[in-house]
């Protein structure tokens, strides 16, 4: 069964401007997880921050982004999906200008947080709103094409503009771009189609304990990768997490309007798609994670030529989700493309694995990049059309939701272990050929993330799930 749409589709010449309103959105929202990275010793400076507390820049953006991204996936199916976008953009787009204008630490904190919030509400009903506006078949599945390139490419993107902008301009700019680009959006809006809105109520305890469980999870990660596993506090949070999830569980087995409806992951293909999309998150957040580390510690390269370093990355991914995942996925069934996409990813991730403080760029750097971002474009555009096919209009904004949790949760997790991966492995921190022999022991590591997606993928998305995106 494919998506169902109750509204119909733009007219032809208007289905460009939708998509390029969507992708346009789903770039700004991810690359603002890592756009900041490369600013943080700027904004240190600027703004007096204590070491201690600096990574709370980073922290509270994805706490509030992982912990809402539920909530304000089915907040778009109850209350209207465009609706719920345009809410998001508009808050998105205050806590950018107000983190941009930030006087003190606190305030560019308070700012990141709300952003992630933001970011949570559109994020999911971009998604959803895009399965609403596009026919299914060919149109709908070179959408999901181009979406699943962006979800990708904002990374890569984030750290490239964000090196440009601290470098040229100033730190403040990697939060005030964000504006034009918003209003832009939000002006392109009205062609996107509703859709059919969810039945019933909201579901508060499955919103509360959802959230706050998520939430929790998120933040027990940041903490273990900065104080370590066996710190009472970091304990304390994994506990909180774990009791709110499966008090989240059981809400909704027994809710009659459950924030997450049994339908969506009762099908084999959207579960086992949601579990690749986790481990796609581990391995490539941290793939990105040490490839700054040793761009810019080992090799000394700068924030924007860094940045430009990652572009073979960036062109894999648009060539894999963009160009050849949709063509292939004409001919060929999903499994099959995914496995090949996983495959080349974790390919290419052990081919970065041979690096040493003396490799030249070319060789291995750039061909290994661009293997492994072309494997993961291919993942992405399979996963993210198995994610949310089959749904029921009313319950896209909700399984859209999941899609991007799946991965935001999977790259906190994924970065948290294997950055213990690297510290063990590092025998002598002083030494540029032991700590790169650690990063690349965590890029190894990382591949193995890929190849258990790959069997996931292999056992999950079968022939019989097959079917129109």
């Amino acid at each position: 069964m494919s998506v169902r749409t109750h509204a119909p589709a733009p007219p032809r010449t208007r289905l460009g401007l939708a998509l390029l309103v969507i992708a346009a959105a789903q770039l700004m929202l991810v690359l603002d997880g890592t756009i900041v990275n490369v600013a943080l010793p700027s904004i240190q400076i600027s703004l007096h921050i204590a070491p201690a507390d600096l990574n709370w820049v980073l922290t509270a953006y994805a706490l509030t982004f992982g912990g809402l991204l539920l909530a304000g996936g089915r907040a778009g199916d109850l209350f209207g999906r465009r609706r719920v976008f345009r809410a998001g953009l508009v808050v998105f787009t205050l806590a950018s200008l107000l983190g941009g204008l930030a006087p003190t630490a606190g305030v560019l904190i308070a700012a990141r947080a709300l952003q992630g919030a933001g970011a949570a509400i559109a994020a999911p009903t971009a998604l959803s709103l895009l399965a609403t506006t596009f026919p299914a078949g060919p149109a709908r599945t070179k959408a999901l094409g181009v979406y699943g390139a962006m979800g990708g490419l904002g990374s890569v993107v984030g750290l490239l503009l964000g090196g440009t902008l601290t470098q040229y301009l100033d730190w403040r700019w990697v939060l005030f771009v964000n504006v034009p680009i918003a209003v832009a959006v939000l002006a392109g809006t009205a062609v996107l189609v509703e859709g059919e809105r969810g039945d019933g109520g909201v579901d508060l305890p499955g919103v509360v304990t959802g959230t706050l469980g998520l939430a929790a999870l998120v933040y027990a990660v940041n903490r273990a990768t900065a104080h370590g596993w066996t710190s009472p506090a970091t304990i304390a949070f994994f506990a909180a997490a774990a009791v709110l999830l499966v008090a989240f569980t059981l809400i909704q087995r027994r809710s009659p309007i459950a924030m997450v409806p049994p339908g969506v992951l009762g099908d084999r293909g959207r579960a086992g798609a949601n579990a690749v999309m986790f481990l796609m998150g581990a391995g490539m957040f941290a793939t990105f994670y040490f490839l700054t580390l040793y761009m810019q510690g080992t090799k000394g390269y700068g924030p924007l030529e860094t940045g430009a370093a990652y572009l073979p990355f960036a062109l894999g991914i648009g060539l894999g989700a963009g160009g050849l995942g949709p063509r292939l996925l004409g001919h060929l069934r999903e499994r099959t493309v995914a496995v090949a996409g996983l495959a080349l990813a974790a390919a290419g991730t052990a081919w970065l694995s041979a690096l040493t403080p003396a490799t030249a760029y070319a060789a291995v750097l750039l061909p290994a990049q661009f293997v492994a971002g072309v494997g993961l474009g291919l993942g992405f555009v399979t996963m993210t059309i198995a994610g949310v096919r089959g749904v029921a209009d009313r319950d896209t904004g909700v399984a859209s939701g999941l899609v991007n949790t799946s991965q935001q949760i999977g790259g906190a997790l994924g970065l948290a272990v294997l950055a213990a991966v690297a510290s063990a492995a590092t025998t002598s921190p002083a030494d540029a050929a032991s700590v790169t022999g650690g990063y690349t022991t965590a890029l190894l590591a990382g591949g193995a993330f890929y190849l258990a997606a790959l069997l996931v993928a292999a056992f999950t998305i079968t022939p019989a799930n097959r079917q129109t995106a």
